[in-house]
């Protein structure tokens, strides 16, 4: 019989059930007592009251001279009161108030005549004198229960006399991980090792949640193993996390493992990634701890763990998390889902011409890049099939839309260079923000287009005349609108393993080897279509020719691996790893830019940096490219 799971339930109501479960059987937070030095950011387990008064003594307030103020009633401009030594003391600010005196007079107030003194203006009782208990008295509340800590709170208690304080303990967060195929971190993993890197994202996310956390070491695929390290973490942890193994193969015992010991609410949430997902709870010593089985795949689980283990934290430390923000955003290109999950997909995002652009990223649960790169999430409701382009999407936000708003947009042909520009402008302007997507040579005009970028990378090759980029143009911007930048001129070739083995000497040996080719739409992939055309080799006779990758450096680093032996691409890639390299042609890599972003400052700065000698050099250190009056506007209508 086939694997079932033993739950496919909606995102809100397992979010609802499973913290239903732990607070019926008595989950809570620990409280514990800290010196209030060192309580930033913790929240209170009870309020917290003034020992003492604040100030605790009456305190002069002002430089100048302490008096009872009665010995001014009548003095005036035109005749001050004259004081004599035996009526007023001079004081300083914070002294305390001398004894008999009830106000202080600023010095700026006082003309000083030997030893007596005049006052130009009638003075009032306890004027410029803090009195006992002026900002807090003894027995006042200065923070109720559940309130976050912030530096003023503590120096507030500390004036008040309070030194220590009860807060909520940090929870306790034990995280496993499991699979024999997991190495410890490594620069050169061996075949079939996966580098273990779900733990660091997981602890420290934690850690954003004020918890303490204890990775335990990898535990093989072994159920006795994985049990003996739950057990172990379950007695000494608040929260235990186990990841990997919740799914249905052959080697995935966590279910069965954490059945050992406690009991499982949930396995299995509609949502995608992240539906493995095991949700459970142990009781040990008197004591409620939640058990949760992450998937593998480390998008899977960062969802898992923002939607589902959050909510836990949340009641274990009373820090209520803000709401996540979500904004409606117009999204680029065609996104389709099934009916049977809630999906989450990363997105770029960005404003272009006043409205904001959602550009779906890599949708795959093991690309934890995406997550680097993402600004926002796109929610695909359970009940939808996607969204067409144009379409308005909500979006939740993972960067502040103020910084968003700001953010460049690049959007077409993959080089390295973009990667450098956008380094360069970071490092001269710190405030930058760059979202650059991958979509090829055609999605860039596409985008342009429809007004969802500022600008992209073209080299197009037109067959009919052997020149690039501008017969595009012409074709898709009849009536204008962009502007065409002179950007760089760039050696394509074959990319091949290290030392050429198989002796390929140029495009006519193809039919001869496994290829690694490029996404159609994009510039190279014309290009080598043409290359083929001029030959006339049949794309059908090259294995393996419909094998697409969306970047110059996914096409090296399949040829390094071995899993391909050519494709065609440019020579600062195959240099990143050490691939021979067999020169096809030179073509013009330029810029395509929105008339209308032109006067952006972020568009400016990246004009400054393409006309720049530290932008040259990088570009003579990564090989393969030609410099002839980069950003220079090109004419083509």
């Amino acid at each position: 019989m086939a694997f079932q799971y033993l739950t496919n339930i909606p995102l809100e109501d397992a979010r609802k059930q499973y913290l239903d479960a732990l607070i019926a059987r008595g989950l809570s937070p620990r409280a514990e007592a800290v010196r209030t030095q060192e309580a930033n950011h913790r929240v209170t387990s009870s309020a917290v009251y003034a020992r003492i008064c604040a100030p605790h003594y009456n305190a002069c307030a002002m430089d100048g001279i302490a008096l009872r103020a009665s010995l001014t009633n009548y003095a005036s401009e035109t005749h001050p009161v004259a004081l004599s030594p035996e009526q007023y003391t001079w004081v300083n600010t914070g002294d305390p108030l001398p004894e008999g005196c009830d106000c202080v007079v600023m010095v700026e107030d006082v003309i000083q005549d030997s030893d007596v003194v005049r006052v130009y203006g009638a003075a009032v009782p306890w004027q410029h004198v803090r009195q006992i208990g002026e900002d807090i008295a003894a027995g006042d509340m200065i923070v109720p229960t559940n309130t976050e800590l912030s530096p003023s709170a503590l120096g507030a208690m500390l004036a008040a006399g309070v030194l220590e304080l009860q807060v909520y303990a940090k929870p306790r967060v034990a995280v496993i991980p499991s699979g024999n195929e997991l190495v410890d971190p490594s620069e050169n993993p061996g075949q079939g090792s996966i580098i273990e890197f779900n733990t660091t994202i997981f602890s420290n996310t934690f850690q954003d949640w004020g918890c303490e956390t204890k990775v335990f070491p990898i535990v093989p695929d072994n159920q006795a193993a994985i049990e003996l390290a739950l057990r172990e973490a379950a007695l000494a942890s608040d929260v235990v996390v186990l990841n990997a193994g919740s799914s249905a193969g052959m080697k995935d015992f966590a279910l069965d493992a954490i059945k050992s010991i406690g009991e499982v609410i949930l396995h299995g949430i509609a949502i995608k990634p992240g539906k493995p997902a095991i949700l459970a709870v142990a009781e040990m010593d008197g004591r409620v701890i939640p058990i949760i089985g992450l998937p593998g795949y480390p998008v899977s689980g960062i969802i898992v763990m923002d939607q589902l283990v959050k909510p836990v934290v949340a009641r274990l430390t009373m820090r209520p998390f803000l709401p996540d923000q979500f904004v409606e955003a117009t999204i680029s290109r065609r996104l389709t889902s099934t009916l049977k999950y809630l999906e989450f997909v990363r997105a770029r995002l960005g404003a272009v011409n006043g409205k904001l652009i959602a550009v779906p990223l890599n949708r795959g649960a093991g690309v934890v890049s995406s997550f680097v790169k993402a600004d926002g999430i796109i929610q695909v409701p359970q009940d939808t099939e996607g969204f067409e382009p144009g379409e308005s999407v909500p979006v939740q936000l993972l960067r502040p839309r103020q910084e968003i708003e700001k953010t460049l947009v690049i959007t077409g042909s993959h080089d390295p260079l973009l990667d450098e520009i956008t380094d360069i402008m970071k490092t001269r302007w710190p405030d930058s923000m760059v979202a650059s997507s991958h979509v090829g040579s055609m999605g860039a005009i596409m985008a342009l287009r429809r007004g969802e970028a500022h600008l992209g990378g073209i080299h197009l090759l037109d067959e009919a005349t052997g020149t690039y980029n501008i017969p595009y143009l012409r074709k898709y911007f009849p009536d204008g609108g962009v502007v065409l930048m002179r950007c760089v001129a760039r050696t394509q070739g074959l990319m091949t393993a290290t030392g050429n083995p198989l002796g390929l000497k140029g495009i006519e040996d193809l039919p001869e080897v496994r290829y690694v080719n490029r996404q159609k739409g994009s510039g190279t992939r014309i290009l080598i279509d043409y290359l083929l055309k001029q030959k006339q080799i049949n794309p059908a006779d090259i294995q393996d020719y419909d094998r697409e990758e969306m970047t110059h450096t996914a096409v090296a680093a399949a040829i390094a691996a071995g899993s391909a032996d050519a494709g065609l691409g440019i020579l600062s890639a195959a240099r990143i790893y050490n691939l021979g390299f067999i020169p096809v042609c030179e073509e013009q890599y330029d810029l395509l830019i929105s008339e209308s972003a032109m006067q952006l400052e972020s568009v400016q700065r990246l004009v400054d940096i393409l006309k720049g000698e530290e932008f040259a050099g990088r570009m003579q250190k990564m090989g393969g490219y030609t410099l002839v009056n980069p950003g220079e506007i090109i004419p083509w209508n």
